[in-house]
């Protein structure tokens, strides 16, 4: 069982990273996180029998990172007409807080603490469900696929919708109005308080590092604690679902909170989490082809027998 390294393995582990980084570098520039990238891959990927099982298995969610990345290459404003001025009117008609959109009203309320506390939520949007994984991977390697194969559908579906419906977030509003502005950076809105207030550039790095600013809709960063939760609860790991709970409404919170996303945003994240965890267990259950390539990649990431 597992993955033997072989020349065969080892030239196609190989090609397909030298193939990437030229053509990363020649499509979208190079850039470090690549070379990290690829350097990380086939220094576990060569280490050790069970550092290549691992590093394999965790090629789900290289393939979300190339795919985000490479969303660059084709911003979705290119595709159809972003909403920036019809989304905002739509987000105060059904949320309104005493005439203020939530992001409005949180912004005249905004605290010290709230800013510590959002955040801390924010930053765990991808530490969480990559250290959910880890501990499945080492686990049960049918649970970590279900989640890690779930986790990656629920991305592409998100995909899609970033492309179906361009929208800007609520600080572009704040910012700039409702005139629309392809060349338009990204920024860190309210998460940049929390910058100032501990003197570091964490949210400042991430943000500059945006594939695209009017991809606000819907919000992935609703949508990963979800799948975490539902993953946590169907796999009855006990008392830490009341932390994944509790992490889950604070990042919906500072997600609100912080001017990156509208409620609706918020809404249509949940809206994704909830199709994309469904359509893969019905995938899982009921077609034959799709459960033998899971079957497949569970296999491949096993331990030898002795």
């Amino acid at each position: 069982m597992g993955t033997p390294l072989t020349l065969r393995t080892a030239l196609i582990a190989t090609g397909i990273s030298i193939a990437y980084l030229i053509l990363a570098a020649a499509l979208l520039g190079y850039k470090p996180d690549q070379l990290f990238l690829v350097v990380l891959f086939n220094s576990l990927f060569y280490l050790s029998g069970p550092t290549r099982r691992f590093i394999l298995g965790f090629t789900v969610f290289i393939v979300f990172w190339v795919l985000f990345d490479s969303m660059k290459l084709f911003p979705n404003y290119r595709y159809n007409t972003v909403h920036i001025e019809s989304l905002y009117h739509l987000e105060k008609k059904l949320f309104s807080i005493g005439g203020l959109t939530p992001n409005e009203f949180w912004y005249a309320h905004r605290t010290t603490t709230l800013d510590i506390l959002a955040g801390i939520f924010y930053l765990c949007w991808i530490p969480l469900p990559l250290a959910f994984a880890g501990y499945l991977f080492y686990k049960d390697k049918e649970k970590f696929f279900q989640f890690a194969l779930s986790f990656l559908l629920v991305n592409l579906i998100g995909f899609v919708g970033y492309y179906a419906c361009p929208a800007a977030p609520p600080w572009y509003v704040q910012l700039h109005g409702f005139d629309f502005n392809a060349h338009t950076p990204g920024n860190t809105a309210g998460l940049g308080r929390w910058d100032d207030y501990f003197h570091v550039h964490v949210f400042a790095g991430l943000y500059a590092k945006s594939s695209n600013v009017f991809a606000a809709m819907p919000s992935l960063h609703a949508a990963y604690p979800l799948t975490v939760l539902y993953y946590g609860m169907k796999f009855r790991l006990g008392w830490i679902n009341i932390l994944f709970a509790t992490i889950m409404v604070g990042i919906w919170f500072a997600a609100v909170y912080s001017s990156h996303h509208y409620v609706l945003d918020v809404l249509a994240g949940i809206t994704c989490g909830i199709t994309g965890i469904g359509l893969f267990q019905y995938l899982y259950r009921k077609v034959g082809w799709f459960t033998r390539m899971v079957q497949g990649f569970i296999r491949a990431c096993q331990s030898p027998q002795p």
